[in-house]
């Protein structure tokens, strides 16, 4: 497995194990991460001090004009019982995805060295959130990477039945009124699929990266 130095090089994605892990070590400076984001690679670990990089496959993605919105979900929209948001509490969202709990995980990759680099990354301008809110509480939410053509999804949190989906559904219109080719929504997952995501090889990923 390669390992990481100082520098900031990454080898090709398609060099990536069975697993779908690329590279190991190096340092969570929001450079070297921004990096790894445009050659289609992300980190993802529970423990800050062994850093993993992957790039999977196959990469479950959504085109953004495949998006799957079902009729109990366009009722929700039309009845409009939240307040959208983008990028008001980009913080507040992350430290909200890093507590949900998951099925199967004890604990959460969004580690506190994760947690610091997104907050810097966005700060720069190349992490985004979108919110969701309910009489001024925050009940849902997402964020992830822009890299300007794709939109790199990291997580996303729900107190309220429906209110990550509709995150989610604001979030593609958004990029396709932009214009941007895809949506990495990274590892496979029912709810995502029922959204119209689907799953591509990494090879053809690869290709959408500028």
């Amino acid at each position: 497995m390669y390992q990481l130095t100082s520098e900031h090089i990454f080898p090709s994605p398609l060099s990536a194990d069975q697993e779908g892990i690329v590279a190991f070590g190096g340092d969570l400076d929001p450079d070297r991460i921004l990096l790894a984001y445009k050659k289609g690679i992300f980190p993802w670990f529970e423990n800050d001090d062994y850093l993993l990089w992957w790039s999977p496959d196959p990469r479950m993605v959504l085109f953004p004009e495949k998006l799957k919105i079902s009729k109990s979900t366009r009722k929700i929209l039309k009845d409009n019982p939240f307040e959208i948001t983008f990028n008001k509490s980009f913080m507040e969202v992350v430290n909200a995805c890093a507590k949900v709990k998951r099925f199967g995980q004890n604990g959460t990759w969004i580690t506190k060295g994760l947690m610091e680099a997104y907050k810097k990354l966005h700060e720069k301008g190349h992490a985004y959130s979108v919110e969701v809110w309910e009489n001024m509480e925050l009940v849902g939410g997402l964020y992830g990477i822009d890299l300007g053509n794709i939109f790199c999804g990291e997580s996303m949190f729900t107190k309220k039945n429906n209110a990550s989906k509709i995150a989610f559904i604001y979030l593609v219109k958004e990029l396709t009124k932009n214009g941007y080719d895809l949506i990495d929504c990274q590892v496979p997952s029912a709810h995502l699929k029922s959204l119209g995501a689907e799953e591509i090889s990494r090879e053809e990923f690869v290709k959408y990266l500028v």
